[in-house]
């Protein structure tokens, strides 16, 4: 396959694999999993399996199961659906799945069996209730106002397993004139549903198809309904904060009560382990507790849910128990716990004091998209993320268990007893742990504040320090030393303030900038200091003096700084849509990157600060290789990516997106392989599959070291490669060869030396007596008992004088070798003389570089040395043409050099040979000094590189 074929093989496998997603788009990244997604609006559904609960709860188009008794998360599912899950039920071992209009079923995560109703033609059409009881699966749609019943089909297979199998059995219309908000199958009531709307009731008998009972309309909206622990009676909520208690038997309405203001209710649950309480779920994040038979409410706990995101979308008591799980939009999972009640008189009802419910447990996230992402340990144990609803969380990439948010309850020292709230959403983060338990090593920046904030990593809450700004100005961006001591402020006015984190005392200003300062570094030895800003000014400091040193003006703003530490570079990007990397040695540019097509969003050094991860808005991640100045690999993503930071062992690539609350981790496959370094053209990117929170969303650990169909195919380009004779012909190019031939042909009369022997032969020890016998006695003595007769000693001398001479003539026939048409030619010899005679060497220098160095030497050797010597002329003439071609440079001066050894003292004592000598002399002298030149750039360029790295 030619290099012409494989490439347009490689774009027709491109374009294929840009129509859809692939996990193996890129060679360097691959999706591995998405953490800090718990939940999202959509309710949760809890499951028992005796005596143990299990919670399933939605997060986009996968979902989660999680223990009861300790949160931990049990499951996920194997594969995402083809949209957005719409609801969810769980029952027993098995989990129900609505999206779009199908139904999977699904066991431990994994799928089993999946329903679509076929009736269900218009997209905007959604399941939005299931409701599973008995051999019967019941499901409505949220615009036609349908209730379809499914009957169960169980069928055992060979290996006695029961597979579920639901076939249709009947539809429900009836007087369905409202949107319906539950469906509920009421205890003892066989065959029956009660369809909730938002105007009224329904009485269903599935089996038969019939309306049994319709109710007269509310005044108010019904928001959700829940069965009630008393037979017939359904618990009904409104949108204007009313409870109803309706007995459905007798169609009227026991008792209606408004627990806590007129906002929208969204959930309601009634307790079942004796006390007669109820808990209702308010839009705008509240939970309220409320005691049926003393008419009053208990308890109100506050913003348990954030209004923004819809309030509690969901509150359920556990069956029995005196614990009530909530969720909602927020990303927020959380348990409570009533303890046991105070009694002062066990026969009074009115003196048992009921204690507050406290938070048992929870899990979380993010309810917005994370503004800023970081890595906290070596190991890559912690990732920390600042996000828009303005808390930071400490995320564990090893047990889902392990993170948490960091409080920000201010203490009572100072300054810190005047914040109320939560502080703004924050803009930078830097983080150190040389001094982690000391005091304070985290600072933050808030968007619109002129104050930054100290926190600390080990108490996991907000420190005790305030630095602000000297010049009055937002603070734009924060730093730490890496020896823990120094936080730097940046301003949006372009002063630097720097303070101590264990007193917080001011101890340094800088004004160089006369725009927003959008970075700030400082080498490992708190040496030198580097600042940027949108200026597009550079600034270098000598920290430890206070000193200016000098400036670097850059034609673009400066929007973020990067440093790495081992190798003192620093990259930054600019506004002209370019990564730029300065050398704070020599404070110069050293790299300068260009593709991407819109704004870059972030960006980050590997390890070993060979490459450079970047994001920009034009949805594209690309990987820069330093030593190269190319792009090595690119793919294109759904979402924007707004950070990317690398773990600091090189495992892991973080990422967040514009879409989604979690954060993409991505595994490194340079880790089990070297990664080609061959630039890739933006035509080749392909659209990679994101990472999802389901099992097979992504990759394992060790994909990496294994090769797949579609890498393979993807990379074929490259394993059919074959390297180019000659890239350019005004380059000197050597032999693509081994190298160990040119050091045998220069060194070989020092070879054929120390592969002498040592010592001559030695004779033979003297043999004992009994085998005294010469050769030929032996001889003699084996033919007579053979029966043959032996040579006579007149014949073996005529033997031996035979084989001497036809040795003595194969030996001259060896050194005899006449040119022309008199006697034997070789094919050496035979191709120099014919090549000669068109001046065109081509075919003679390819059958002489095809020769072992042996070979070579003898053909060398063999050269004619008389009058007129052609045969050296020819071959001083075949050298120069292969030093003209630039061709295989190396094995010329070889073969020159061993043409001067052996016939050194006739090339110099005839003037026939000398023009060809000339000749050969000025071509060599122009390619040596060009060569010269050369090995000397690029042995700098290296040398520089090298150090840098």
């Amino acid at each position: 396959m030619t290099q012409e074929q494989s490439t347009k093989k490689r774009k027709i496998v491109s374009q294929q694999l840009t129509s859809h997603s692939s996990k193996h788009a890129s060679k360097i990244f691959s999706p591995f999993r998405v953490i800090g997604n718990v939940t999202n609006n959509t309710p949760f559904s809890i499951g028992t399996l005796g005596s143990t609960f299990y919670i399933v709860t939605s997060v986009g188009k996968s979902f989660q199961i999680y223990d009861a008794n300790n949160l931990h998360l049990l499951f996920v599912s194997e594969g995402e659906t083809e949209s957005f899950i719409t609801c969810l039920h769980a029952h027993y071992h098995h989990v129900y799945v609505s999206f779009s209009n199908k139904i999977g079923i699904y066991k431990r995560g994994r799928q089993e069996s999946l329903i679509e109703i076929e009736q269900i033609k218009n997209k905007r059409d959604k399941i939005n209730n299931l409701l599973v009881f008995g051999d019967y699966l019941i499901a409505s749609t949220s615009e036609s106002q349908n209730v379809f019943v499914y009957r169960k089909n169980n069928k055992s297979n060979e290996s006695n397993t029961v597979n579920i199998n639901y076939s249709f059995y009947t539809s429900l219309k009836g007087n369905i004139v409202s949107d319906i908000v539950s469906l509920i199958h009421l205890p003892t009531y066989l065959n029956k549903i009660v369809v909730v709307t938002k105007k009224n009731m329904l009485l269903f008998n599935i089996r038969t198809g019939r309306l049994l009972f319709t109710s007269e309309e509310f005044p108010s909206e019904i928001t959700s309904a829940e069965a009630a622990p008393v037979l017939d009676v359904l618990g009904l909520t409104t949108s204007n904060g009313e409870v109803i208690l309706y007995n459905i038997r007798q169609g009227r309405v026991l008792r209606n009560f408004r627990p806590h203001g007129s906002s929208r209710i969204t959930s309601l649950s009634f307790r079942t382990d004796g006390s007669s309480h109820i808990s209702v779920g308010y839009a705008n994040g509240d939970l309220v507790f409320y005691d049926l038979n003393r008419h009053s409410r208990i308890h109100v706990i506050s913003s348990v849910h954030k209004e923004i995101n819809g309030g509690v979308s969901k509150s359920c008591f556990l069956n029995g128990q005196p614990i009530i799980v909530t969720a909602g939009g927020d990303n927020q999972l959380k348990e409570y716990v009533f303890d046991p009640s105070l009694s002062i008189d066990q026969d009074d009802e009115e003196s048992t004091v009921v204690q507050p419910p406290r938070l048992l447990r929870s899990r979380g996230g993010h309810s917005k998209p994370p503004t800023k992402v970081i890595f906290v340990d070596k190991d890559a144990h912690y990732l920390l993320s600042a996000s828009q609803d303005q808390s930071i969380w400490a995320f564990s990439l090893r047990k889902d268990a392990q993170s948490q948010e960091l409080s920000q309850r201010p203490t009572t020292k100072g300054k810190k007893s005047k914040l109320h709230g939560k502080l703004p959403s924050v803009t930078d983060l830097a983080i150190e742990l040389t001094r982690a338990g000391d005091w304070d090593n985290i600072v933050t920046s808030h968007e619109g504040s002129e104050r930054a904030y100290s926190w600390n990593s080990k108490t996991k809450r907000l420190g005790s320090h305030i630095f602000e700004t000297t010049d009055g100005g937002f603070v734009s961006c924060v730093s730490i030393s890496s020896c823990g001591n120094f936080s730097f402020i940046g301003s949006s006015k372009g002063g630097i303030a720097v303070y101590n984190l264990q007193s917080g005392k001011l101890r340094k200003k800088f004004n160089l900038h006369k725009q927003s300062v959008t970075g700030i570094c400082v080498d490992s030895m708190n040496r030198k200091m580097v600042s940027v800003g949108l200026d597009g000014i550079v600034g270098f400091y000598d920290f430890a003096k206070s000193k200016y040193l000098g400036k670097l003006e850059l034609d673009s703003p400066i929007t973020q700084m990067k440093h790495h530490k081992t190798s003192d570079l620093f990259a930054l990007a600019l506004d002209d849509l370019s990564v730029v990397v300065l050398d704070a040695l020599t404070q110069k540019v050293v790299r300068q990157f260009y593709g991407h097509d819109n704004r870059i969003t972030s960006f980050d050094f590997s390890p070993d600060g060979r490459w450079i991860v970047s994001a920009s808005l034009d949805s594209t991640i690309r990987t820069w290789d330093l030593p190269t100045g190319g792009c090595i690999d690119g793919v294109k993503v759904d979402s924007v990516a707004t950070n990317i930071v690398f773990s600091p062992n090189g495992e892991y690539l973080a990422t967040s997106h514009v879409n989604g609350n979690g954060i993409s981790i991505w595994t490194n496959r340079a880790q089990f392989k070297p990664i080609s370094t061959c630039q890739i053209e933006e035509e080749d990117f392909v659209r990679i599959m994101s990472p999802t929170s389901t099992s097979d969303g992504g990759v394992t650990m060790l994909d990496g070291a294994f090769d797949d169909e579609d890498e393979n195919q993807d990379s074929e380009y490259y394993d059919n490669y074959t390297s180019v004779e000659q890239i350019d012909r005004s380059l000197i190019t050597l032999s693509i060869g081994p190298r160990s031939k040119m050091n045998t042909l220069v060194n070989l009369e020092t070879i054929k030396r120390r592969s002498k022997p040592v010592e001559p032969p030695k004779k033979p020890e003297k043999a004992p007596f009994f085998l005294q016998l010469t050769g030929s006695a032996v001889g003699d003595d084996a033919s007579n008992r053979e029966g043959v007769a032996a040579d006579t000693t007149a014949q073996e001398q005529l033997v031996s004088q035979n084989s001497s001479t036809h040795t003595i003539n194969e030996a001259n026939l060896g050194t005899f070798k006449p040119t022309g048409r008199i006697g034997f030619e070789s094919k050496f010899t035979n191709l120099l003389r014919t090549n000669a005679e068109t001046s065109n060497y081509t075919e003679f220098l390819g059958y002489l570089l095809s020769l072992s160095p042996s070979s070579v030497d003898l053909e060398i050797r063999s050269l004619n040395c008389f009058e007129p010597y052609d045969e050296l002329i020819w071959f001083i003439e075949a050298l120069t043409f292969c030093l003209k071609t630039n061709k295989d440079y190396d094995l010329a001066e070889a073969f020159m050099a061993m043409l001067l050894k052996v016939h050194g003292d006739v090339i110099h004592t005839h003037r026939e040979i000398k023009p060809a000598l000339v000749e050969w002399n000025n071509t060599h002298n122009g390619k040596q000094e060009n060569l010269d030149d050369l090995v000397k750039f690029c042995s700098s360029i290296l040398n520089f590189v090298n150090t840098s790295m």
